[in-house]
């Protein structure tokens, strides 16, 4: 055994220890199928949100480590259930008032409502496979359209009928009783409107594998199972589904969890082995609702590619998958930064260490190197002060700070440096509140900025603060040039100033100067913006004129 197959054995990372029931689960003898097979499914009743390409990214993160550990060749299968009938019209659509017609018509009948797509369901597909795509996954997509239609899923939907009262009775033990007069596990197309039709079935016949219904109108109509001319309802689908394409392991939300032992009886009952599957929580918009890819809150894909890389946000989808974890733009920096702060940390670690990192899972262990020498919090304080419209402006400032830098030998902090400008006048500079210093506040601002531009002043509060905490080691050399030295500055004029939890005069600073409540250690922004362009900003704070 390699020693990145023993360390993954024994890693506690989420995604190996789901991998590992993979490995019991084939421990006698592999797949008939010849491999193992991961899915993720799709509703595609509105645009694509990013909780879908976290289900996406997180199943194939377990695929990953399951071929660390694992010879046995595997396959990812997006199964987009297109032929479901759209049940209201999404509010995030232009004209959604010219789809009310088509309610209860499958998705992929229902026109687009962008002009680009043969249905809307068509669209809706298109769009996440280009998302899939740009990421990089390796997949197969099914649409349930084609699924359906080509004869594929026939096997199972014949059994479906065969073995229909077995199915119902699993289904029937949840449902109110007013649900259960009406209830079929069958959904019909209607053979005139085309609107799938959710009607109880008057017969069943398993030989001829045929349903008889009523449609609204009180008409009759027997229609087959197969070919596309029904569906089955969503839980069953999800079952049969399992049963029908051999599936070994599925990921989803809580949101099903208490539905699992109906999907997988049913899965059962129709021949097939239930899956492993895994319970993830779910995001939360900025007011802790749930995200819903209909109502459009939250971020969308897209919104997150406009102000950070794609590794971050495949970050922020590793972090605790079993936490609810609130999705808006606050969390982008943050996400960011923790980030490179992995990959810096990665090369240095054993091997037991690097497969528990997230970068480890986030690359499949073709980890880059970061070239990101200034946090992405600190780029979005330097434009805010500096009124930077481009990353070239950018450029200026972290040439003081990082000399050897350049745009072309660290892309990872150029990208960053253009989506700090982007980020903060879309979300920082409409929210920023400075206030005006009081009185005390304002002396001490004075003196930080005198000793920022005077050497004895700057070594005599250092010393006056050593003195006061009753330390005898020696002064350090003066370097304006050096982050920490200036750090200490500021700590010794805040301690100087009566702040006991220094915590408090920081965030004076942020408030008075930044316009912010959290900010960056003082000493590396002061560098990075140059040390006289942060005494004129202190000065300009002291004397209330950046309110």
């Amino acid at each position: 055994m390699s020693d990145l197959r023993e360390a993954g054995m024994k890693s506690k990372a989420w995604p190996f220890e789901e991998a590992r029931k993979l490995i019991k689960r084939y421990a006698k003898a592999p797949p008939e199928k010849g491999y193992v097979l991961f899915e993720t499914g799709y509703g595609p009743s509105g645009l694509p949100h990013i909780g879908t390409f976290g289900e996406v990214a997180r199943t194939t993160m377990v695929m990953r480590a399951f071929e660390v550990l694992s010879d046995i060749p595997t396959k990812l299968i997006c199964f987009s259930d297109d032929l479901d009938g759209m049940r209201k019209v999404p509010g995030n659509v232009p004209n959604p008032e010219e789809l009310e017609p088509y309610l209860q018509m499958p998705l992929t009948r229902v026109p687009d409502p962008f002009g680009t797509h043969e249905s809307f369901g068509h669209h809706n597909n298109a769009m996440l496979r280009r998302f899939l795509d740009t990421f990089g996954f390796s997949y197969e997509f099914i649409s349930g359209k084609t699924y359906y239609e080509s004869g594929a899923f026939d096997s199972v939907l014949l059994r479906a009928a065969e073995r229909y009262d077995d199915v119902m009775a699993v289904m029937l033990k949840s449902l109110r009783e007013e649900r259960r007069e009406t209830y079929s596990i069958f959904l019909p197309m209607h053979p005139e409107t085309g609107r799938v039709l959710y009607v109880p079935m008057k017969h069943v016949d398993a030989a001829k594998g045929t349903v008889t219904f009523d449609d609204q109108d009180g008409r009759e109509w027997t229609v087959p199972v197969t070919g596309g001319n029904v569906k089955l309802q969503w839980k069953p689908d999800f079952g049969a589904r399992w049963a029908s394409l051999g599936v070994d392991f599925e990921m989803y939300g809580k949101d099903h969890s208490t539905n699992t032992p109906i999907y997988d009886r049913i899965c059962e009952i129709l021949g097939g082995k239930k899956p492993e599957h895994f319970t993830y929580e779910l995001f939360l918009d900025d007011k802790g609702q749930k995200i819903s890819k209909t109502s459009g809150n939250g971020i969308s894909i897209d919104e997150w590619l406009t102000y950070a890389t794609e590794t971050s946000l495949s970050y922020f989808m590793y972090q605790k998958p079993k936490t609810a974890k609130r999705m808006f733009f606050d969390v982008i920096p943050r996400a960011v930064d923790e980030y490179h702060q992995q990959l810096r940390a990665y090369a240095g670690q054993t091997i037991e260490q690097q497969v528990n990192n997230p970068v480890y899972h986030i690359h499949a262990g073709d980890v880059p190197v970061s070239t990101m020498v200034v946090p992405f919090g600190m780029l979005l304080n330097l434009a805010s002060v500096s009124g930077a419209e481009d990353k070239a402006t950018m450029w200026k400032f972290i040439g003081q700070y990082a000399p050897d830098a350049s745009p072309e030998g660290n892309p990872d902090l150029d990208e960053a440096a253009g989506f700090a400008v982007r980020y903060f006048h879309d979300f920082v500079k409409p929210t920023r509140k400075f206030r005006t210093p009081t009185e005390a506040e304002a002396a001490a601002l004075v003196e930080l900025a005198e000793a920022f531009a005077d050497e004895t002043k700057a070594l005599d509060q250092i010393a006056r603060k050593m003195a006061a905490m009753e330390q005898d080691d020696a002064l350090p050399m003066a370097d304006f040039a050096d982050a920490e030295f200036l750090q200490t500055v500021a700590l010794s004029v805040g301690k100087n100033h009566g702040y006991g939890n220094l915590r408090e005069w920081f965030k004076v600073l942020y408030e008075v100067l930044l316009g912010v409540e959290q900010g960056p250690r003082i000493g590396s922004f002061a560098k990075l913006y140059g040390v006289e362009n942060t005494i004129a900003l202190i000065s300009e704070g002291a004397a209330g004129k950046l309110t």
